[in-house]
């Protein structure tokens, strides 16, 4: 069956790998870039790719709230459902940690943006479709202060903190999930993976990107996630796992998704 299904972050890495394998399977996929140029690049690659379905292009910068704010009005005005959302987008190591609001970007692109993206897509999600957010290996604790641009962190720390967050909120989400709510899960797609982000932040080549790719296909089409809302992939082991002990507390979970809907109420 033909699924439509919206990739943050996929004009390189793990979202463009993941875009190619599931166009050149014939499904519909939207793909989110933050630079028009590389968008029209990806788009045309992926449309050669095609197999019977639609590619369609979304310009937002994820740091820059007001942008995904408008990328959810228009996605919706453009598409009665979505089978599937991947929360791909990510960064690690920028010039200017500080965005225009006074936040960490880290947390802004990796945590507080997707949350703001899959929370506004809700009217076109239903119990059938899947939300999957990308975590990593890397957790950490998260900061309260951090979080709100009131504590400045490294780059390790951010993105870390960043990351079990967004593993927390896909945890909230699912418990608070009413019947016709789709299935939430969160993803580590492979430690070290060859991506600009691991390249640029860690300096090594890393491992093969379709490591990555493969899992997120999989879960996008075929794996049995009906059971599984809430928890957490861990691609390093090939199976779900517990992430940090934060990120299965119920408390903790719960304060942040209330932090993140504060902060939103107060910035879009």
């Amino acid at each position: 069956m033909q699924k439509t299904i919206l990739i943050t972050g996929a004009t390189d890495g793990i979202g463009l790998v993941t875009a190619k394998n599931l166009v050149s399977m014939g499904h519909n996929v939207l793909i989110h870039g933050r630079n028009e140029q590389k968008l029209v690049r990806v788009s045309e690659q992926l449309k050669a790719l095609a197999n019977g379905g639609a590619i369609v292009s979304y310009l937002a910068d994820f740091s820059n709230l007001t942008d995904v704010q408008a990328l959810t009005k228009k996605i919706k005005a453009e598409h009665s459902h979505l089978d599937v959302l991947i929360n791909n987008a990510g960064i690690f190591k920028v010039a200017e940690p500080i965005t225009k609001d006074g936040l960490d970007v880290r947390f802004v692109v990796n945590t507080i943006a997707p949350f703001l993206l899959t929370q506004a897509l809700q009217a076109i999600l239903t119990s059938k479709s899947r939300v999957m957010n990308l975590s990593s290996a890397a957790q950490a604790p998260v900061n309260t202060a951090a979080l709100l641009g009131k504590k400045r962190l490294s780059d390790m720390e951010a993105y870390a903190q960043s990351k079990l967050a967004i593993t927390m909120w896909t945890k909230n989400l699912a418990d608070k999930a009413l019947d016709d709510a789709p299935v939430y899960v969160s993803v580590n797609p492979g430690s070290l993976l060859a991506s600009k982000m691991v390249k640029e932040g860690f300096g090594v080549e890393g491992a093969d990107l379709s490591i990555g790719a493969k899992i997120l296909t999989n879960m996008a089409l075929e794996a049995d996630l009906a059971n599984r809302s809430g928890q957490y992939f861990d691609n390093d082991s090939g199976s779900f796992a517990n992430p940090h002990p934060s990120g299965i507390d119920v408390i903790k979970s719960s304060m942040l998704v209330e932090t993140l809907e504060k902060l939103l109420l107060e910035l879009v």
